[in-house]
């Protein structure tokens, strides 16, 4: 059953960039996962089914209802729970029935949703939000009194209420700790409808039936989950690559046959010119066979010139093929620091319910920081930062503003090594994948993935080399290759890290060594093996 499909779907910018041009795909009932890197068009396309954005050509036809969770929910300062639901007309016109002053427009209204507060209450619980679902009464709370992750969770809850067929979801696991996690998982799978999720959570996409990926303007669906769509494209790009060096050998062959057909050529031309000046035929004849040579080396050049180009453009298209898997490879040991090395000692660290720890770092080592939302990570972080380390370290903010977005990418990056000369610090920008002009491009012009190697850059390239970094949520946002330049930069860092993070796969990639998981009765210490 179809519930969701495109049909020469065609989408440009305002400056009349075009994002893609006569897209189809049909979409049927199952959790689709939608990729692609930044700039592909993934928010763009969901927003496009949602109505937020309207086709220069085509159209788009979508099953019943449809619900849509935002990666930016819009909130408004003093929101209330019950109208973000969309249940506050109800409620009230519920309350003035119950008081006795209900007038006919409220039984309308209300129609047959009676127990519409028990069904929330019951709804936000199913989520895991139970101190707002204690009672009726919380629905009246402001959302500015939640976490962020309550929020995202709240939002679903929502969307919910409505009871769509189709249910878009941005970056839902954003700001999500691991329980919220856990319950945003098993409400998709209990979906009934077509899910269509944006994400960048390598746990979440291996959880979905089909992966739709967009790429160059075209919708290419996956049958199965994440893993195997890498596997897939892993081999694709294998023969992908066989392909290219047998282009390149054919290339190369048609090159050295074409120059000695050349070669050929050119002795059968002095030849024959030898043997017009010692004139030793008519002249009559000496003409037809310069004019019979001249053919006959036109057509061996242009054969040669022909089956050259045809390679080269063979090559061209097999290059097409070969997706771009650079790497961020660069080596940093001013980053350096020592086992048993002094990196961190602050007693009498407060916690949000005013619970005092000592905190210790000696080493390399990688620390992740967890909890539920709420607990107090980022307030950790900023305590450790003002309690002083005893080495040089840096922060990596999540919204990543710390350029002067006015200056360039080369600009900013002096600005933190005022003493390295340019050749060295573009260089080094060129291993951070920002080559020749790609430096020069202002901080403000960066798509989301180049913003996030330019800030590794200004950090790991800084002067005095940074010995600690403090990461907070950093995979927050982030498309499938950027989280890979992420992990690749993480490698090549020699110090410590402190990380606050929900993304166990992430963790668990840049080699966390211990963890601190926050609760609300203080801070449990474990190591990781």
């Amino acid at each position: 059953m179809t519930t969701l499909s495109f049909s020469d779907l065609t989408f440009f910018w305002p400056d009349g960039t075009s994002l893609f041009e006569g897209l189809d795909a049909v979409l049927g009932p199952g959790h689709i996962g939608l990729v692609g890197e930044n700039g592909a068009g993934k928010s763009a396309l969901l927003r496009l089914i949602a109505g937020e954005l309207q086709p220069a050509r085509g159209s788009i036809t979508v099953a019943r209802n449809l619900g849509y969770l935002r990666q930016d929910l819009g909130l408004g300062a003093g929101q209330r729970v019950d109208d973000f639901l969309g249940i506050a007309e109800v409620r009230q016109a519920l309350h003035r029935i119950e008081s006795g002053i209900g007038s006919d427009r409220d039984f309308d209204l209300v129609d047959n949703r009676w127990d519409v507060e028990e069904r929330a209450v019951a709804l936000l619980a199913g989520f895991g939000l139970h101190h707002i679902a204690d009672s009726v009464e919380q629905l009246d709370r402001t959302l500015d009194t939640l976490s962020g992750g309550e929020t995202v969770l709240l939002g679903l809850a929502a969307e919910l209420v409505a009871e769509p067929d189709v249910l878009l979801l941005d970056e839902p696991t954003n700001n999500l700790d691991r329980m919220g996690r856990a319950r945003l998982y098993e409400v998709i799978e209990q979906f009934p409808g077509t899910v269509l999720t944006v994400s960048h959570d390598r746990e979440l996409l291996d959880r979905v039936s089909v992966i739709a990926e967009l790429r160059g303007g075209v919708l290419r669906l996956f049958g199965g989950n994440f893993s195997e769509y890498e596997r897939i494209v892993a081999v694709e790009q294998e023969a992908a690559r066989a392909v290219i060096r047998d282009a390149r050998g054919d290339v190369r062959t048609q090159a050295r046959e074409l120059a000695e057909a050349r070669i050929k050529i050119d002795r059968r031309q002095r030849y024959g010119q030898k043997m017009r000046d010692q004139k030793r035929e008519p002249k009559v004849v000496m003409g037809e066979r310069k004019r019979q040579a001249q053919v006959s080396a036109g057509k061996l050049r242009n054969n040669h010139i022909e089956k050259l180009d045809m390679a080269r453009e063979q090559l061209e298209q097999a290059q097409e093929l070969l997706r771009d898997d650079r790497e961020i490879r660069v080596d940093l040991p001013e980053t350096r620091v020592y086992p048993g090395q002094e990196v961190l000692e602050l007693d009498g660290v407060e916690l949000l319910r005013g619970q005092a720890v000592t905190l210790r770092v000696s080493g390399p080592e990688r620390i992740a920081v967890t909890g539920r939302n709420g607990v107090g990570k980022t307030t950790l972080l900023g305590r450790i930062a003002q309690g002083g380390p005893k080495v040089p370290w840096r922060m990596l903010p999540q919204r990543l503003d710390m350029f002067d977005e006015r200056r360039s990418v080369f600009e900013n990056v002096v600005s933190v090594t005022p003493h390295a000369s340019a050749e060295r610090i573009r260089a080094q920008l060129a291993r951070f994948l920002f080559r020749g002009a790609a430096a020069d491009v202002a901080a403000a012009a960066l798509s989301g993935g180049e913003r996030l190697r330019a800030a590794l850059a200004m950090l790991l390239l800084a002067d005095p080399a940074p010995r600690l970094l403090l990461l907070d949520e950093p995979t927050n946002n982030l498309d499938l290759p950027s989280l890979e330049h992420l992990t690749q930069a993480l490698a090549s860092f020699a110090g410590a890290l402190i990380v606050v993070s929900h993304d166990q796969r992430f963790l668990d990639d840049i080699g966390v060594t211990r963890q601190w998981e926050l609760t609300i009765d203080g801070l449990v210490e474990t190591l990781v093996t």
